[in-house]
Parts: structure tokens; sequence; C-alpha cells
């Protein structure tokens, strides 16, 4: 299995001498790993090039299946794992930027105070990424709009408000309330958060076609646009906490709010120890933000 794991990392990372520094191999020993699975498949796999390593067209065929054996296998091993007990294991989730800045690092610090051997492996993504993570077998559980979520089970953790992020000086922030049709001519700076956002879920239901100018995946560089007066944006609350941004925030009407879930393929494929993660989750909701 060493072998499929290595080509996972060297596909991951982009190059041998990476993926073999963070596996704990030689360089010479990942080559081997590689031309053993080529010789065994009587298929090149990969091609090196100065700039890195790609599939080669036959091995992007393969990969796949590659992949979703190597993450079986983990699974595999991870629930041998869970029936020892929990002095080890590893944690695979998937998240989103407002999550992982206000509400992970308490979670993780009890949670490894109670479990210091389980190690958590963090993938940053959107709605879209995050749910093909959890189908592919790629993380085991990922946080998640449950309205974007397709072919997948999620439980409902918390509701919170989207608000209009303007630069100070904009004339719309003299107003208590922004009304979502004052917001349509103005050069709009569009969060990338996959195929559903839901911003433009209500600008829809409104007959509302924002002038979107920009899209971003990163809230903090859109904080930074509409600081530089380059649009407006609409944000969530949760991620607008303890920023520094010389900017707006008000509400919007009609209002709009966003609801966090966790998604998750079924209940028996979740380890033991993300269902410990999960559960500690649920018990300490109400008091995050």
């Amino acid at each position: 299995m060493n072998r499929y794991i290595a080509l996972q990392k060297i596909i991951e990372l982009g190059s041998f001498s990476k993926a073999a520094e963070a596996l704990g191999y030689t360089q010479s020993a990942m080559s081997q790993m590689i031309t053993s699975l080529e010789n065994e498949f009587s298929i090149k796999l990969v091609n090196r090039y100065r700039t890195g390593t790609k599939l080669t067209l036959e091995g992007e065929e393969l990969y796949p299946y590659i992949d979703s054996f190597a993450n079986q296998y983990r699974t595999i091993q991870e629930k041998i794992k869970e029936i020892k007990g929990l002095d080890t294991g590893i944690i695979r989730m998937g998240t989103i930027s407002s999550i992982s800045v206000h509400w992970l690092p308490g979670l993780l610090k009890e949670f490894q105070a109670q479990y210091p051997g389980v190690e958590f492996v963090i993938h940053q993504g959107d709605y879209t990424s995050i749910q093909e993570w959890i189908k592919n077998g790629t993380i085991d559980f990922g946080f998640i709009n449950p309205a974007a979520a397709n072919g997948i089970r999620t439980i409902s953790l918390k509701q919170g408000d989207m608000l209009a992020v303007l630069p100070e000086n904009h004339p719309l922030a003299k107003l208590e309330v922004i009304p979502l049709k004052k917001l349509e001519n103005e050069p709009f700076i569009l969060l990338e958060e996959g195929h559903y956002y839901e911003p433009l879920e209500v600008f829809r239901a409104e007959g509302i076609t924002p002038n979107v100018k920009y899209t971003l995946h990163d809230d903090y560089a859109i904080m930074t646009m509409v600081e530089a007066g380059l649009g407006v944006s609409i944000l969530a609350e949760l991620v607008l906490h303890r920023t520094h941004y010389h900017i707006a925030l008000r509400p919007t009407e009609p209002p709009i709010t966003r609801t966090i879930a966790i998604g998750y393929k079924n209940t028996a494929s979740l380890p033991m120890a993300a269902k410990r993660f999960i559960k500690l989750l649920q018990e300490r909701v109400e008091k995050l933000p």
C-alpha cells in the first residue's frame, strides 16, 4: 500500500522530493516505489518536468481508482485503531475560512486535551469542493450549508446573519439598513463558495442582478478590496468578528442568513474519532459565535 500512498502524495504536492520529505522516505525510495507500480501495471503513470510532476494521460484515467483505493485502506486502518481505542487516529475535515478562524481553535484545543494522540488533517474549501471531498473519501466530514448539499447527509448546527460590507465613506453607509435593490448597480465583490452562495440566492429571489466585478475565494481579501473602495460585498457576520478593516457593516432588507451544518456520507463511514469530535461540536455549538 505504501506505493499507492506515495503516488497520492506525489500528485498532491507535485514533486517527488517534497513527497519524500513529507512521508519520511528518500527520493530514491519514492522513485523505486513508483517504478515498481508502473512495472506492475505496465503503464507509465507520471512524467517529471523541471516545474514538477504530472500524471500521464493513462495515469489520469487510472488515478481516481488508486486514490479511492488508498483512501479505503486508510479507512480500514483507522477502523482498526477505533476498535482498539482512541489513543491514536486521524480526523479529516473540510472547512470554510470563517469556521477555521472563529470556531476551530477552541474546539481543537479542548478535543486534543482529551485525545492528544488524535491527528487532524484540515482541508479548506467551499461548499462544492467540501461536498466532493466527502463523497470521494478525502475527508470524513465538512462544514456546509445544508441547502447546498446534494447526495450527502447533514446535521444543522447554527444560523447566522450575513451583512452588507461597504467602504466607510460610501453614501449607503449612512443608512442603518441597506435595501438589496440599492446594491444592484454597485460594483459587487463576490465570495466564491462553489455552486451555492446565499446572497446570490436572495438576489435571485428578489429579481436583482448584482453587478459582479470581482470574484474571490477569500473573505479577508474581499474586506481589503472593499476598504480600498473597489466595491461592496455581503459576508457572514461570523467572519467579520475581530477585524480591523475600515469598512461599514450593515444588515440588509430583506435579511440574509446562513445555516452551517456538518456534512458527511453516512454514519457507518465516520471513524470513532470524527464521531467524538462532532459530538463535542454539538455540545458546544450554543456557545460558539
